[in-house]
């Protein structure tokens, strides 16, 4: 018996489902990346395999916005919101989420709440 890492079983969560998430250019796939200081998401064709938009908390535009820390849920929400404001400029209203094997809790859920607030479907 193997015991798996944190970061392993993230992993495995991920392939699991990525099984059955795709990415069209009707409904493109809103994929999430958390790490311990940053959090990212991009909107992706799997189909041309081509980045729509993204944003993460390294964006210039957030950065000032943030005080200090970008881990948290405010930061989070901060980029659910940037993120579902360019993918709607770019004519993007549906999506399909894909927490990328984290556990839809926390950050993850601060960001994909944002973003369905702020106008994207899914």
């Amino acid at each position: 018996m193997s015991i798996l890492s944190r970061k392993q079983q993230t992993q495995k969560r991920h392939r699991r489902l990525r099984r059955h998430l795709t990415g069209n250019p009707q409904r493109p796939r809103l994929a999430v990346f958390r790490s311990n200081n940053h959090i990212y998401a991009q909107v992706i064709d799997d189909d041309s395999q081509n980045t729509l938009c993204s944003a993460s908390t390294m964006d210039k535009d957030l950065r000032s916005n943030l005080k200090g820390k970008a881990s948290n849920c405010d930061a989070s929400v901060a980029v659910g919101t940037l993120v579902a404001k360019r993918a709607l400029e770019k004519g993007i209203e549906q999506v399909v989420f894909d927490r990328g094997g984290n556990l839809y809790h926390g950050r993850v859920k601060a960001l994909a709440e944002a973003a369905r607030e702020a106008g994207l479907k899914f």
